[in-house]
């Protein structure tokens, strides 16, 4: 799982039977010390989230089976919460 930042949305008018009437967003993945900042990829929203919000990401395709409750297909990547805080232990 990541935290991201939700930039966009995704239309597409034909798709896969699995993603019929799946919301898809087009998140960033929050900025990691140390490490390049990967390409913003499209995830299936489960948590009617918007552009601007902070969300959580599951990145693996048994997770998505399981929040959208379907057998295992084309999602890997689906949002699973907004976030409204977070932080960093500093010890």
């Amino acid at each position: 799982m990541f935290l991201a930042r939700v930039v966009g949305e995704v239309v597409a008018t034909v798709k896969h039977p699995h993603l019929a009437a799946q919301k898809l967003l087009l998140v960033q993945a929050e900025p990691t010390p140390g490490r390049p900042q990967p390409a913003p990829v499209i995830a299936v929203d489960s948590v009617d989230a918007g552009i601007g919000d902070r969300v959580l990401v599951a990145d693996e395709g048994n997770a998505a089976a399981q929040v959208l409750r379907k057998a295992r297909g084309p999602v890997r990547t689906v949002i699973v919460g907004v976030v409204d805080h977070a932080e960093i232990d500093p010890s």
